[in-house]
C-alpha cells in the first residue's frame, strides 16, 4: 500500500503560480511511476503529466506543456507540481497517482493503483 497526500492548493488570480506537493508513504517510493490528474466539475478526470521512477522521463499533456514542471525527490518521497502562467481553465480538483508498473509511463488515470485524496486549485480571471 501507498499513501500519498497531496497539499499546496489554493486560490490564486490568472497568470500566477502554484506549486502543489504529493507526499507518499508506505512501500518503497523510488519503485512507482508518480503521476498528476485533474478533474473539473462536470468533467471527466485527466492527465496533467507523470514522471519516471528515477525522475529522468516525464510526460506532459498539451494544455500543460511549457506551463506546469513535474519532478521528484526519492529521498523526501515527494513529488511536485510546479504550475505558472495559471488560467482559469486550470482550474479544478487535482489528485497525485503512483503507479506499481515500473516500466514506462501511462495517461491513462486507470493504470494508476494508488490515489491521493485531491487538492483544489481555483484561477480567478
Amino acid at each position: 500500500q501507498v499513501q500519498l497526500v497531496e497539499s499546496g492548493g489554493g486560490l490564486v488570480q490568472a497568470g500566477g503560480s502554484l506549486r502543489l506537493s504529493c507526499a507518499a508513504s508506505g512501500r518503497t517510493f523510488s519503485n512507482y511511476v508518480m503521476g498528476w490528474f485533474r478533474q473539473a466539475p462536470g468533467k471527466e478526470r485527466e492527465f496533467v503529466t507523470a514522471i519516471s521512477w528515477s525522475g529522468g522521463n516525464t510526460l506532459y499533456a498539451d494544455s500543460a506543456k511549457g506551463r506546469f514542471t513535474i519532478s521528484r525527490d526519492n529521498a523526501k518521497n515527494t513529488v511536485y507540481l510546479q504550475m505558472n502562467s495559471l488560467k482559469p481553465e486550470d482550474t479544478a480538483v487535482y489528485y497525485c497517482a503512483a503507479d506499481s508498473n515500473p516500466y514506462g509511463i501511462r495517461r491513462s488515470p486507470q493504470r494508476y493503483d494508488y490515489w491521493g485524496q485531491g487538492t483544489q486549485v481555483t484561477v480567478s480571471s
